[in-house]
């Protein structure tokens, strides 16, 4: 997918990085509107985030087990769905602040379990999204 541009260096073609700035777009917004109607009060578990993190990984794992084992997917699918939308749906800067905002807090134990349940958590949707998919459609 990438090309080489007049000083050698690969690039990505630019229908490629219109649709993941695109769906980047789109997945942020989706974002946003989720943590405006259920915002985290400073220094309470961040569930938001963590369901955002969670649904983005379990339909990545949807996402990755439709395009590579059941179709041929249009060539711009991929970077528009997963880079993009769900790139931008998802989000580990969030996860971050909020990890070290309940440290400031003094929320150790709180920031210990959120860092490692997101990571468990996440791991597992993937997984989840991916068997979800194989027992709908099987494989061809």
């Amino acid at each position: 997918m990438t090309g080489t541009g007049s000083d050698g260096t690969d690039r990505l073609p630019v229908d490629v990085l219109a649709v993941v700035a695109a769906g980047g777009a789109l997945g942020a917004a989706a974002r946003y509107g989720v943590a405006t109607a259920w915002p985290t009060p400073s220094g309470h578990f961040p569930w938001t985030t963590l369901i955002i993190n969670l649904t983005g990984c379990a339909l990545l794992g949807i996402l990755m087990a439709y395009v590579t084992g059941r179709i041929a997917p249009h060539r711009l699918v991929r970077p528009f769905l997963g880079t993009g939308v769900l790139g931008g749906y998802t989000t580990f800067s969030t996860y971050a602040v909020e990890t070290r905002g309940l440290l400031a807090a003094d929320r150790p134990l709180l920031a210990c379990g959120y860092v490692l349940g997101t990571l468990a958590g996440a791991l597992t949707a993937v997984w989840l999204g991916g068997r979800l998919l194989s027992r709908i459609r099987p494989a061809r």
